[in-house]
């Protein structure tokens, strides 16, 4: 298999504990050298079309620190951006923070919602329209995946397919119909291991989210290794 080029959309800061660890999650999620990664700041810089040109591939993961339901100037700046990326039709795979601001970008809603937040291991279910998609019929029709987000899309922007709900959050994978997009809520860039580091990097997160101590929380967590073979299924699906 040829080697391809990705680029990796980060939002996080410098000092960000998890900036170095989210590309080494991305590499190793897409069996490729971190050197096939190059890493676009979405909070300085705008997407042009050489950034697209170089590469094959667009990946699009978290943020430490920053809520896609801000109305900061940067966010209405990355929007433009992102939008831009969905013109292009550049094949592009985002979870997280990314399934959340494609989603807006593109004229869903996304709301900040801690009643409904996820953190650790979660079960998600294939619709019907996802039992039948290209990329998530390869899964089983029920699968864990790891969660870390307090916000949620609640509305799914027009060309838009659901693929995996669960009873928490309705909203959480989809599909462009007419481009080679695909988002998740969850993280299937991350193991078992890498999410303990994550959710260590933000211990804010179990005291607002678990509430519950670390120790205890991750215990509960459990490995998740349909959801850890996405993003090699999607690279075979949409590049080979």
């Amino acid at each position: 298999m040829r080697d391809y080029r990705y680029l990796l959309i980060q939002i996080r800061d410098a000092d960000d504990p998890i900036r170095e660890q989210e590309i080494a999650c991305f590499a190793a999620a897409l069996d490729c050298p971190t050197a096939s990664l190059q890493v676009f700041d979405l909070l300085t810089t705008e997407l042009t079309s050489s950034h697209l040109e170089a590469c094959d591939m667009v990946v699009i993961g978290g943020s430490g620190r920053y809520s896609v339901t801000s109305e900061a100037p940067w966010l209405h700046t990355a929007l433009a951006s992102l939008r831009f990326l969905l013109s292009s039709g550049k094949p592009t795979f985002a979870s997280c923070w990314g399934f959340q601001v494609l989603a807006r970008a593109a004229g869903g809603k996304v709301v900040h919602d801690l009643e409904h937040a996820e953190l650790g291991t979660h079960r998600v279910f294939l619709t019907d329209a996802g039992k039948e998609d290209p990329l998530f019929s390869q899964l089983p029709e029920s699968f864990l995946a790891y969660m870390g987000h307090e916000d949620r899309v609640v509305e799914l922007p027009p060309g838009t397919t659901l693929l995996a709900t669960n009873s928490q959050v309705a909203q959480q994978a989809f599909r462009f119909n007419d481009l080679p997009i695909y988002c998740t809520q969850f993280h299937p860039e991350l193991t078992l291991s890498t999410l303990h580091e994550r959710i260590e990097a933000y211990p804010e997160y179990c005291e607002r989210i678990a509430r519950i101590p670390f120790d205890v929380f991750r215990r509960q967590c459990e490995a998740a290794p349909e959801s850890e073979s996405i993003l090699r299924r999607f690279t075979r699906l949409l590049l080979s």
